[in-house]
C-alpha cells in the first residue's frame, strides 16, 4: 500500500462503467437536485390548493353574482334611503354608461378589482368628459361596493384603492345689478317672472322656489320660510312635478325677511291666480292651490320646464346666457359686492357650512381683498414713518 487515504465508496445505483468517480457523483447530485425541486413544487401546489379550498369555504356565494346585477339590486334596496333626485341620478348612471361598460366585462362582484374601476374612469375621460363627471360615477360605484363590504359579501372596497381625480373648480356665471334689472324688465309678465325674482332676491334653489307655499308667507311677521321643495320624478314613464318636505340639508330650512318688493310681487301673483281660476273655471286644476308658483292652468311647474323656459327667455331677449341656478350665484355676488359678510351669506343661502360658501364665493369677495390690502399698506406706511424717528433717537 502507498499509505494514501482512499475515499470511501458509496453505491449510487448508477452505471459507472466507463465513467470516472467525479462524473458519477455529478450525475447523482443532478438527480437529487431535480428530485428535491419536484418535491418543493409539489408541496407548493398542495399548499396553494389547501389555501384556495379554505378561502372558497369562507367565500360568500353572493360574491359570484354578476357585478351589473348586484348594482341594480343594491339600488333597488337603497331606494327608500336615497333622495328622489339622487336616486334618479344613480339610476341614469347605472342604466347607461356603467351597465354598458361592465356588462361587456362580464365579471362578478367578487372579481371587481381597482384596475377595473381605474379603467372605467379612463373610458369616461376618453369620451371627453371632465374629472367632475368621473367623480360622480366613482361615488356611485364606491357607495354600492361599500354596501357589499358592510354586508360581508366582499372583504374590502376596490374603489378605495383607486386614485380619484381632483375636482375642477367651478367659477359660476353671475349677473351684475344692471344685468339683473335688464332681466327683470324682460321677464315682466312672463310665466317665470315670480320664479326668477324669488331666486334672484333670496338666492333660492330651483326646487325651493317651486316649493314655496302661501303658508310660508307671514304678512304680519314679514317673513318668508323655506321649508318645502318640488322636484321632478318619473311615474309610468312620464315626468311629473312632486312636492316633498325634505330639503337638501338641515340648514336649508330657513326663515328670511319678507322684502317689501317681494311682498308686493306675491300679492299681485295671488290676484293673478284668482283671475285664472275664474277664467278657466272647471278646467283650472285645484290640486295645488297652496303653492305660489303655478302655471296658468293651476298646475305645478316642472323643474325642467323652468330650466328650459328660462334659457329660451334669455335667448329671446338677447341677454347673457346663464343657468337658472346662476341666479343664486348672482344673489351671493351682489351681496358680497355690497359688503355683506360671508357668514351672513351662508345663512341667507342655507349652506350647511361656512366652508361651502367660502369655497364658492371667496374669489368674488373683492371688499375683503381691498380691506386686506389697506391693512398691509397701512402697516408698512406706519413702519416707514416710525423708522426715521428710531434712527434719530439712535444718533
Amino acid at each position: 500500500m502507498d499509505g494514501k487515504r482512499k475515499p470511501k465508496w458509496v453505491s449510487t445505483g448508477l452505471p459507472v462503467a466507463g465513467t470516472s468517480d467525479r462524473k458519477a457523483q455529478k450525475a447523482f447530485d443532478q438527480i437529487r437536485l431535480e428530485y428535491e425541486q419536484e418535491q418543493e413544487e409539489k408541496e407548493r401546489r398542495e399548499a396553494e390548493e389547501r389555501a384556495r379550498e379554505q378561502i372558497e369555504g369562507k367565500r360568500n356565494p353572493q360574491a359570484d353574482v354578476l357585478f351589473t346585477d348586484y348594482l341594480q339590486k343594491w339600488l333597488t334596496q337603497a331606494k327608500p334611503t336615497i333622495a328622489k333626485t339622487t336616486f334618479k341620478g344613480y339610476q341614469t348612471m347605472l342604466d347607461g354608461r356603467i351597465s354598458r361598460y361592465f356588462t361587456e366585462l362580464n365579471i362578478t362582484l367578487g372579481e371587481v378589482t381597482p384596475q377595473h374601476i381605474q379603467d372605467f374612469h379612463q373610458s369616461i375621460f376618453d369620451e371627453g368628459h371632465t374629472p367632475n363627471t368621473v367623480i360622480h360615477y366613482h361615488a356611485v360605484l364606491r357607495r354600492a361596493l361599500q354596501n357589499a363590504v358592510k354586508k360581508e359579501i366582499i372583504d374590502s372596497n376596490p374603489a378605495d384603492r383607486v386614485d380619484r381625480p381632483k375636482k375642477n373648480v367651478y367659477h359660476a356665471q353671475f349677473y351684475s345689478a344692471e344685468e339683473m334689472m335688464a332681466l327683470f324688465d324682460e321677464i315682466s309678465d312672463d310665466p317665470l317672472e315670480i320664479c326668477v325674482k324669488l331666486a334672484a332676491y333670496y338666492g333660492l334653489r330651483r326646487s325651493e322656489v317651486l316649493g314655496l307655499k302661501w303658508d310660508a308667507i307671514n304678512l304680519e311677521q314679514k317673513t318668508i320660510s323655506i321649508k318645502h321643495k318640488v322636484i321632478e320624478d318619473t311615474v309610468d314613464g312620464k315626468s311629473i312635478a312632486v312636492g316633498e318636505d325634505v330639503l337638501k340639508t338641515k340648514s336649508s330650512f330657513r326663515t328670511l325677511p319678507l322684502l317689501p318688493s317681494v311682498e308686493k310681487l306675491l300679492l299681485a301673483e295671488k290676484e293673478k291666480q284668482e283671475m285664472y281660476r275664474k277664467l278657466f273655471k272647471r278646467s283650472y286644476c285645484r290640486d295645488y292651490l297652496d303653492y305660489i308658483c303655478l302655471d296658468q292652468a293651476g298646475k305645478l311647474m316642472r323643474p325642467n320646464y323652468v330650466t328650459e323656459h328660462f334659457s329660451w327667455a334669455l335667448e329671446k331677449a338677447d341677454l347673457k346666457k346663464i343657468r337658472f341656478h346662476d341666479l343664486r350665484h348672482s344673489c351671493a355676488s351682489l351681496l358680497l359686492a355690497n359688503g355683506i359678510s360671508m357668514k351672513q351669506i351662508q345663512i341667507w343661502l342655507g349652506h350647511s357650512t361656512f366652508s361651502t360658501t367660502a369655497d364658492i364665493y371667496s374669489h368674488l369677495d373683492f371688499h375683503a381683498q381691498i380691506e386686506s390690502g389697506l391693512v398691509m399698506d397701512g402697516m408698512f406706511e406706519r413702519n416707514r414713518v416710525a423708522e426715521p424717528t428710531g434712527l434719530a433717537a439712535a444718533n
